[in-house]
């Protein structure tokens, strides 16, 4: 067995698999934004899976159709920004400003949204579930939650679990 699992690292590391893969050049492909002024605010459509966005001004910037798997979002002011089709699962939203915000068919599911503001927010067939939010925002959400996602048919007051 000993001799197996040495085979198996020397394959390993004779393959290069330890190193990073190498990632060409792309406008879509975006890491970080940390404290800086954001060049762009059009992200429609981009893959931004694993992006983090902290303290930044975001203010009508288009997410729309964007895929933001894992994104994180912290501190970030989202006013008026479009999220259409967006898809936000399993992504983090932590002190952020999602007022008047369209969330249209948008899918947040097992996000984290604590400490996060989404008054007058378009959450129309936004999908919801299993995602953690601020007791307070949940009920507002609630009174307005219409539609179902065309992606997962899920309507936006289950994935809210609105009662």
């Amino acid at each position: 067995m000993r001799y197996f699992i040495a085979l198996i690292f020397g394959l390993f590391l004779s393959l290069g698999l330890w190193a990073a893969p190498a990632q060409a050049g792309s406008s879509s492909l975006i890491r970080a934004y940390d404290d800086v002024k954001v060049q762009t605010k059009d992200f429609h459509g981009a893959k931004l899976q694993e992006a983090e966005f902290a303290n930044t001004a975001l203010n009508g910037a288009d997410f729309s159709d964007a895929d933001l798997i894992g994104a994180v979002f912290n501190g970030c002011s989202l006013r008026g920004a479009n999220f259409k089709n967006a898809d936000f699962r399993t992504g983090i939203a932590y002190l952020s400003d999602f007022k008047g915000a369209d969330l249209t068919n948008a899918r947040i599911s097992e996000a984290m949204l604590l400490r996060s503001i989404f008054t007058d927010a378009i959450i129309t067939g936004a999908d919801f579930s299993d995602s953690v939010l601020d007791r307070d925002q949940l009920k507002a959400l609630c009174a307005r939650a219409e539609g179902v996602n065309p992606i997962t048919g899920i309507s936006t007051r289950d994935s809210l679990q609105c009662f």
